[in-house]
């Protein structure tokens, strides 16, 4: 063969043109092209699924928590963990922490540092709490208060740990969505919790409350009445690939205490009561949320004897597993998810003056629980206009909604009477900066939880929410 009159040949030449051209296309090619060819793909974002994260969120030896300083560590820490739903449009973050409330700022940071790393946009963002009361507050807005006018013990208030829970957040955020699971399925289960919650509220004939049935009641006769008005309902929205179950979400009314002030950082009986979950039936991860508790407590099975704590947390995982069992599977797809929110500009406390607390700041004792700095942090974002996010998860016809607050049952059961078509749930403990929430009515029948010492909002607050929720179920469109 004349292997030069070849090189000269336009074969040789066509085949040198496609070697250079593979070349200067991979040259070219960015590293990503695997990424890039998903990204072009129409039906990619179209496919649900589900990326769970999950961080300990337990504060140093040292630590100012809610009531306390942290003086030891015990058998179980805090969690940090939750969702991003990807698929139906821009991805959904749901977080649940063992804290006992994140507020004001604070909020606003963990939702917008949280939907960075999930690539979506902070309306699509739910961050609550569980509300244990061994366990850290955050407030941002009332940190920076303190700072400017120069006091030098934030105590609870001091958000250097929280900022760091923020870091290690987004990035266990970050690497969930290089593990996400494919989801066909989602169910809803519910199921009775027995002897656990009661009313706090106790109430003569005219409706006033004469009584307060705290979390732990020792006095016999507290716990001898009735439980009042509570939800018993514990509900389990989950999600699935194939028969494997990828998250659970739980969602049950109740202050979680069985005892306090220990200087032992605890998720208390409903951390305990996931964590059996987990044991008795590993592989999705359990996350917890506290529904609209405000005045719901364990009051009268409870004395605060140590006990306890074990009885509710099995009388809560039992409920945990109940509901899954009864679950209804169900296939869906990105049509059958969605996320809609709504600002609700609540009306602060007649109570709260500005200068009154702005006098109060510089005077912080560093221990306070409630006090002016958290108070004006909350007085001064809704005179500058802020509305709190309301949102509802819907998955088929489950309604999931997403609340601000220490908020009171009956908004949870006047959602759930709203739409009796649907599967409703409520996460309440959302924005923590209004406080308590009542209804227009508790405000009138007095108690603790609707005093100037625990209710930064007005009684109109009823009428806004309630608007709210019968915007995010979309009772209108049923009236019609």
């Amino acid at each position: 063969m004349n292997y030069f009159k070849f090189l000269r040949s336009p074969i040789f030449n066509l085949w040198i043109g496609l070697i250079l051209g593979l070349a200067v296309a991979a040259h070219c090619i960015p590293h990503s092209y695997g990424k890039d060819l998903v990204q072009s793909d129409p039906n990619a974002k179209r496919r649900l699924s589900v990326a769970t994260f999950d961080i300990d969120a337990t504060p140093p030896v040292g630590f100012v928590m809610a009531y306390d300083r942290v003086k030891e560590h015990g058998e179980l820490g805090l969690r940090c963990r939750g969702v991003v739903i990807m698929g139906a449009g821009d991805p959904i973050v749901l977080c649940a922490v063992d804290w006992i409330g994140i507020g004001n700022q604070s909020q606003d940071v963990f939702r917008e540092r949280i939907a960075k790393a999930a690539g979506t946009t902070p309306s699509r963002v739910a961050v609550h709490t569980l509300h244990q009361h061994d366990a850290p507050r955050c407030d941002f807005g009332a940190e920076s208060l303190l700072n400017q006018v120069g006091v030098s013990d934030l105590g609870a208030h001091d958000g250097t740990f929280a900022r760091r829970v923020i870091d290690r957040l987004v990035t266990a955020i970050d690497l969930s969505l290089k593990t996400a699971q494919p989801v066909t399925h989602a169910g809803y289960g519910t199921a009775e919790v027995k002897e656990v919650a009661s009313n706090r509220r106790l109430q003569d004939e005219t409706g006033k409350v004469i009584a307060t049935r705290y979390t732990a009641t020792r006095d016999a006769k507290l716990r001898a009445l009735p439980v009042g008005t509570i939800d018993p309902v514990l509900s389990s929205l989950s999600f699935w690939n194939g028969d494997k179950a990828v998250a659970v979400l739980s969602y049950y009314a109740c202050h979680p205490q069985s005892y306090y002030r220990t200087g032992i950082p605890s998720p208390d009986f409903p951390g305990i009561a996931r964590f059996f979950r987990s044991q008795d039936a590993p592989g999705p991860l359990y996350v917890h949320f506290n529904g609209a508790g405000g005045n719901i407590g364990a009051g009268k099975y409870n004395d605060g004897s140590k006990p306890n704590r074990l009885i509710l947390a099995k009388r809560v995982a039992n409920a945990m597993q109940q509901s899954l069992q009864s679950t209804e599977k169900f296939a869906i797809g990105p049509d059958d998810v969605n996320w809609t929110s709504v600002g609700a500009a609540l009306p602060p406390a007649k109570h709260l003056d500005r200068q009154t607390l702005a006098d109060g700041v510089s005077k912080w004792d560093g221990v306070s629980y409630w006090g002016a700095p958290d108070e004006l942090a909350w007085l001064l974002r809704c005179e500058n206009g802020h509305k709190i996010d309301l949102g509802c998860l819907s998955v088929g016809d489950v309604r999931v909604l997403h609340m601000p607050g220490e908020l009171f049952v009956e908004y949870q059961l006047a959602a759930k009477a709203l739409r009796p078509d649907l599967k409703v749930a409520m996460a309440a403990y959302g924005d923590y900066g209004p406080g308590y929430i009542g209804t227009a009515q508790a405000y009138e029948q007095g108690g603790y939880e609707t005093s100037q010492a625990a209710s930064n909002v007005a009684p109109e607050v009823e009428t806004v929410l309630m608007d709210g929720i019968k915007t995010l179920l979309q009772v209108k469109e049923v009236a019609q």
